[in-house]
């Protein structure tokens, strides 16, 4: 349930309960074996309590995504694509560093319900960024999906072995690398 800021006390501290406890467990064990029985024990609320909120996992692990998202297209809302391509990526990485390791986890995890939960999430950030670019909605739709694929792979990529190799370059460097390799292509693209 994202709140809004005018529900009772009581529920914004259940919720936080909820989302926090959620965030270790992410942290503890894969997602797969998260139990909502756990998870309200952990979070010293009753089942039926959680279910009031949440129908299932995936729609708690939804929400946390799309506040995940939320929270980015505001930092990056100003920026023009593709020519500040540039600055999107750093907000990526900076933005990343901020959120911990239960981001880092669903964002690389490989696991089935974190992909298909991440790739609405993604999506959401697509259109948020690229939408109002002149550039980019002149391009037939096949180059669109094209460019998307490529901007979201690359740079996910990038993201994904930097953190499996335990982040042994400065968030400086891996920024610097990815806007190297990728803006190259984007530019190219565009000419």
């Amino acid at each position: 349930m994202i709140l809004t800021g005018s529900e009772d006390l009581r529920v914004r501290r259940t919720i936080d309960s909820i989302k926090s406890v959620f965030e270790q467990m992410i942290c503890e064990m894969d997602y797969g074996k998260i139990r909502v029985t756990e998870l309200c024990s952990r979070a010293m609320i009753n089942k039926k309590t959680f279910y009031v909120y949440y129908p299932t996992l995936d729609d708690l692990l939804a929400e946390l995504q799309s506040e995940y998202a939320a929270e980015y297209i505001e930092r990056i809302k100003n920026f023009r694509l593709p020519d500040e391509l540039d600055k999107v990526n750093r907000e990526f990485f900076l933005f990343s560093e901020e959120k911990g390791f239960a981001y880092e986890k669903i964002t690389c995890a490989g696991s089935e319900s974190y992909h298909y939960i991440r790739s609405g999430m993604i999506k959401e950030v697509n259109h948020a960024g690229w939408s109002s670019s002149k550039k980019y909605g002149a391009l037939p739709e096949y180059q669109q999906s094209m460019l998307l694929n490529f901007v979201n792979n690359s740079v996910l990529g990038i993201y994904r072995q930097w953190v499996e190799e335990g982040k042994q370059q400065s968030v400086e460097e891996i920024i610097e690398l990815t806007n190297k390799l990728v803006l190259g292509g984007v530019k190219g693209f565009f000419k």
